[in-house]
Order: structure tokens, then sequence, then C-alpha cells
């Protein structure tokens, strides 16, 4: 059995998935380390820090837009918190491109911040 997340962590997570899902870049970044490493779903690979994600999100808001509702949290046996989440994707126009879609994603923290975000 894994050792349970703290309630202030799930919280946390679970601020940070509604401020994506609102479109709310500097909520979300103001959770992250100024160094962190944030997986590129799109491309492969990391960007970094909070210009990069930024920057990548812009990129990925003009090509589709992601809601993704996290349902189940819990601590990895590295020590990352795991998120199994539900995720929709539409295109820019509306159009639904994946439904029903669960994935894995990892947070590190580093002093109560998100320091690196992988999707297993």
């Amino acid at each position: 059995m894994t050792e349970p997340v703290p309630d202030q962590v799930q919280r946390r997570i679970r601020r940070l998935y509604a401020a994506f899902n609102e479109g709310n870049i500097d909520t979300v970044l103001a959770g992250l380390t100024v160094d962190v490493a944030w997986a590129n779903g799109m491309e492969g690979g990391h960007v970094h820090g909070h210009g990069g994600v930024r920057d990548y999100w812009m990129r990925q808001f003009q090509q589709i837009r992601s809601t993704v509702e996290p349902h189940h949290i819990e601590l990895a046996p590295d020590g990352r918190v795991a998120v199994q989440v539900h995720q929709v994707v539409q295109s820019a126009d509306g159009s639904q491109l994946l439904d029903d879609t669960w994935v894995r994603h990892l947070f590190t923290f580093r002093n109560g911040q998100v320091s690196r975000f992988d999707i297993a």
C-alpha cells in the first residue's frame, strides 16, 4: 500500500489543474519552480523554466484545447506524486479530437512547488 499524499499537496495539484483548464497560465506558473522541467506532450522532451512552459502552452492553445480532470492522486514508489487524469482534447475550432482518455501524470515537488512534470 502506498503512503497517502498530504491533503495540502492534493489541494495544490487540483488548483493547478483548475487553473490550466481555465487557461490561467500565470496561476499555474506561480506553482512551478523557475527552473521547472515540463513534459512537452505535443513534440516530446521537456520545456524548461517559466518562459519555456509559457511558450509551449501558447503554441498548444493555438492548436488544441485540453481539459484535464484529476481523479486519483497517490504517491508513486519513487516519491513523485502520480495523478490519474481524464483528458478531453479538442481542436482549436472546437471539434473533438480525443475523449475519454486516461493519462498518468507525475509531479516532482521542491519546496512546495512543482520542479518537474512527466507524462507516464
